[in-house]
């Protein structure tokens, strides 16, 4: 093993999938990996926003790759899986990124269509993707799943029952996956960011009455802006994180410290 700090979070010859990296936290994260050297695949259901953030992201000098995808649908992510072995030949991270929450209501009003909305793209497509690519990993011995999660799976939250279930499955879902696959040379964690500047969050924003509960509640009385999280997945990406598997790490403004 590498002993030198900056080596150790080097990702050139690295090849990483961001789902849902079209926008927001995902396009944070995958410029982030890029800039550490790291070819990215991202991936997300709108082929356009995909076709703009690679554009953009180009200027990292990293490949950058791109393929439109459901992850809610397993023949969407086989057909990325193959896609990504046969243009780039391996696969050494997986950002489980992509992540819906249309509604904000009280659990008895939601239907079971917003119900499955929201638990098949959260976690199911996180469940999916993660079988889908562990495969080669475990085949070439060594691997980083990195599952975004939300202050939501470890808190609930008001009128988001489904998308707090759903985060909290994917916690639970990352330790036993852990478990599994930690002899295998596979990591497993989480990063649970708390709210951040991003279109998930913009209708909250825009409410003054629940911006200001929600800012009451940070202790650094701020929203957290995308590129802050990318960091803290860096880390759990790179080989600085070669003895961490199983674990969360918060990037909450301090929210959960109280």
């Amino acid at each position: 093993m590498t002993k030198n700090l900056r080596d150790q979070f080097d990702l050139r010859r690295k090849v990483a999938i961001v789902t849902g990296g079209g926008r927001g936290l995902g396009r944070a994260i995958a410029q982030g990996l890029a800039e550490l050297g790291a070819t990215i695949v991202i991936t997300g259901r709108n082929a356009e926003t995909l076709a703009e953030t690679r554009l953009a992201l180009a200027a990292t000098g990293s490949t950058i790759d791109s393929f439109a995808a459901d992850v809610a649908r397993e023949e969407d992510v086989r057909a990325l899986a193959a896609h990504a072995l046969d243009r780039h030949g391996r696969i050494d991270i997986l950002v489980n990124n992509a992540g819906v929450n249309p509604i904000y209501k009280s659990a008895e009003h939601v239907s079971l269509d917003e119900w499955r909305n929201i638990i098949d793209t959260n976690l199911t497509g996180v469940f999916l993707c993660s079988k889908a690519f562990a495969i080669p990993m475990l085949a070439a011995g060594s691997g980083a799943i990195v599952n975004i999660t939300s202050i939501g799976g470890n808190v609930g939250l008001f009128k988001t029952a489904p998308y707090c279930a759903a985060k909290g499955g994917v916690e639970m879902m990352t330790r036993a996956m852990a478990l599994d696959w930690a002899k295998k040379g596979i990591r497993v964690n989480c990063v649970a960011p708390g709210y951040f500047a991003t279109d998930l969050t913009e209708g909250m924003r825009e409410n003054d009455a629940l911006s200001r509960r929600i800012l009451a509640k940070t202790p650094m009385e701020r929203f957290g802006e995308p590129n802050e999280v990318a960091g803290a997945v860096a880390y759990l990406a790179s080989a600085a994180a070669s003895y961490v598997t199983g674990q969360t790490i918060l990037v909450d403004g301090g929210w959960l410290a109280g």
